[in-house]
């Protein structure tokens, strides 16, 4: 436990702001996530908001110095499962498209991820996202002191795996506060009464990747892209909470 800081009442009301500038991140997204958008063009939507509320991109500049991640959202389109990186492919009826967000806003961070329906979606592809949609909400009504990191793993693989669609293993959620990435890792997979106890003041994010097909994952040679083994599509909703005496709070919703 020792690892993972509880967030005081001051760090947690500044994650409450940098929560709500994601949240509007999104707001002013989505009247152009649409037919003919290119995803660079939503990748300059983004970083001009967020930058215009005094925030930086948290994923602009991130990770290793000879590959930084290079755009402000990870744009994730269909077969991709997350870090896709924004370019000049054009949004096509019928494609999904997952949208990370992450902002750094008074010295800590926000960070979300939602699924967008790009015009008429098959009943298939529909399914995938209404089931991811469900499966974060499952995970999210576990989140309350005493309950564990497993619970949350264990109501949404419980859900997903039941309706037939494959959980991404090596991508996780995670502790989130002055740093993006922070313990504990939170799993979405795993067994109840397992894992972390959960404790007033932890946050992280919850943040499932399910696919049509089997959860095996493939890394495209940019470092970053992570595609479905199989190139069926997947999708991605994320939310950033904190744990309360009585329950939790989403951070950005």
């Amino acid at each position: 436990m020792s690892r993972v800081a509880l967030k005081s009442a001051r760090e947690i009301e500044a994650m409450r702001r940098a929560g709500a500038l994601v949240a509007e991140t999104f707001r002013v997204l989505d009247p152009f996530v649409k037919p003919g958008v290119t995803l660079a063009e939503l990748d300059r939507i983004a970083e001009e908001h967020i930058r215009k509320h005094g925030a930086t991109p948290a994923y602009l500049g991130y990770g290793p110095r000879n590959n930084p991640f290079p755009a402000t959202i990870c744009a994730s389109v269909n077969e991709v499962i997350c870090h896709g990186i924004p370019g000049p492919r054009a949004l096509l009826e019928g494609d999904i498209i997952g949208v990370d967000i992450g902002v750094l806003l008074d010295g800590v961070y926000g960070d979300a991820c939602y699924t967008y329906t790009v015009g008429r979606v098959s009943p298939e592809v529909q399914g995938l996202v209404d089931t991811t949609r469900q499966s974060l909400a499952a995970g999210l009504e576990v989140v309350k002191p005493g309950n564990r990191t497993g619970d949350i793993g264990h109501a949404i693989q419980s859900l997903a795996e039941g309706r037939g669609y494959g959980v991404v293993r090596e991508y996780t959620g995670h502790g989130i506060g002055k740093r993006l990435h922070e313990e504990p890792t939170i799993y979405h997979w795993g067994a109840r009464y397992t894992g972390l106890k959960l404790q007033p003041g932890m946050v992280f994010t919850v943040e499932p990747m399910i696919n049509l097909g089997t959860p095996d994952t493939r890394l495209l040679g940019d470092g970053w892209t992570v595609i479905t083994a199989d190139k069926k599509p997947s999708a991605q909703f994320e939310h950033t909470v904190v744990v309360t005496p009585k329950g939790h709070e989403i951070l950005t919703l």
